[in-house]
């Protein structure tokens, strides 16, 4: 049936009003400024069209983790100021009794910073049971502090020989903690690495319900002196199958922090910088 005009605006005041749907942050990882003071950074990451930073709070960051209480509150003030948000920090915690551990947490928690990265645990013995069992312990006892500060943890699934490169592993470390205090960090690539060609949507699957935060970057694989390597390229150039990826976090309504990591040594890293961000805009503009 034919649309009156009175149909036709009624049904454009309706789509005017009603509110959009919640859409992830963009942010950048800040170990890719490393020279950069905290006014600098917020500065070029707002001159890129970022709307935040994932930033170093770790040993060689941004922030030294000694320094947190008085160092990150001036990060984020500066960061801020440019109209950046600060979503997550990056941190090397693999220990509740790290003399840093609190400091860290307590001043990100108090400036209203909801998330943290954390460190990374490895299979160095053959005995994986016993790996998990100790990664286990540590992450309870980091998600304890989680809770008691008020700031949630996320375990990035990283491939090689770090636990949790298959993303079962951090179900198995992670599925009796309260998911409001630790969940995942997925990271697409990697588990493409590990997952093949079904495992990283199945993977994906299973983190979707306590997503944390997003890792991006992308690879492809390059047989080098005889040994296959898993070789990093700008977002779009290598196996991730980024429609999917995003549709499937669109589906999920997730719009939380999403952080782009360039590990490829491109010769004009800023350059490099915006083109990843123009794919990610486009991914993002194309799935929500």
């Amino acid at each position: 049936m034919p649309v009156t005009r009175r149909q036709f605006l009624l049904s454009a005041a309706a789509a005017a009003t009603k509110p959009a749907a919640p859409r992830p942050a963009l942010c950048l990882f800040s170990k890719h400024l490393p020279k950069l003071d905290y006014d600098a950074l917020g500065r070029q990451v707002r001159e890129f069209g970022f709307d935040g930073v994932d930033l170093t709070v770790r040993p060689g960051g941004h922030v030294l983790p000694e320094n947190a209480a008085r160092d990150l509150p001036r990060a984020a003030e500066a960061i801020r100021s440019h109209g950046l948000s600060l979503p997550m920090v990056t941190t090397a915690l693999t220990s509740a009794s790290d003399p840093a551990a609190r400091p860290i947490l307590s001043t990100a928690a108090g400036l209203g910073i909801p998330f943290f990265k954390l460190g990374y645990w490895y299979y160095r013995s053959p005995d994986v049971e016993r790996t998990l069992a100790e990664t286990k312990r540590d992450v309870e006892a980091l998600a304890g502090l989680a809770k008691e500060y008020g700031i949630a943890a996320g375990f990035h699934n990283h491939s090689d020989d770090y636990v949790g490169a298959p993303v079962w592993d951090i179900r198995d470390i992670i599925a009796n903690l309260d998911p409001r205090w630790i969940g995942y960090y997925f990271d697409p690539c990697h588990a493409v690495a590990e997952g093949g060609v079904a495992g990283w949507h199945i993977a994906l699957r299973l983190a979707l319900p306590r997503l944390k935060m997003v890792a991006l970057k992308d690879f492809y694989w390059e047989k080098r002196g005889g040994r296959w390597e898993m070789i990093m390229c700008p977002l779009g150039e290598g196996m991730v199958e980024w429609p999917k990826f995003f549709s499937m976090l669109a589906a999920a309504k997730y719009a939380g922090p999403i952080s782009l990591h360039v590990e490829y040594e491109p010769k004009d890293e800023l350059a490099a910088i915006a083109h990843d961000l123009a794919f990610m805009r486009k991914q993002v503009a194309a799935a929500y």
